[in-house]
């Protein structure tokens, strides 16, 4: 198994694993209830562009490396509605529990797509020199869970 393919099934496995947690324990490196706050603004602001069409607000959420990976904003949404239609036009959507996986902190959300099926995804968050969070990544995969 190659190293990314490991990171993401690992990234995954944890954020399976906290569909169904309710109680959170503080642990070192633990993420604050700050950064989990922040980091669930960054993505619902690209949600909320996505939303409206808004290719240049969804892509300032991307961290620098995804915005020259990509280049141009209308690329990067042309990318996300292509590969991740469930993040683009979610019909409901779901904020878990933030962790910390092999260091970095990862936002687990649960997306319904217009079928009723379910998507977990791993959003992989990049702190900015400013102290902002941006958009690093995205791991999508169909999920088990049920949104209630």
């Amino acid at each position: 198994m190659s190293s990314l393919t490991h990171r993401i099934s690992r990234r995954i496995v944890m954020l399976g694993l906290l569909v169904g947690a309710t109680a959170a324990v503080a642990a070192p490196g633990a993420v604050t209830e700050a950064e989990a706050r922040q980091v669930r603004a960054v993505i619902q602001a690209q949600l909320n562009a996505f939303g409206a069409d808004d290719a240049e607000r969804a892509f300032a959420q991307a961290s620098p490396a995804l915005r020259q990976q990509f280049g141009q904003a209308e690329r990067f949404v042309a990318m996300v509605r292509q590969h991740y239609p469930v993040v683009y036009r979610p019909a409901a959507v779901r904020f878990l529990k933030a962790v910390r996986v092999d260091g970095e902190l990862t936002q687990g959300v649960l997306f319904t797509d217009a079928k009723g099926l379910s998507w977990l995804a791993a959003y992989r968050m990049e702190r900015q020199p400013d102290g902002g969070w941006r958009i690093a990544g995205c791991d999508l995969v169909a999920s088990e869970a049920r949104m209630t």
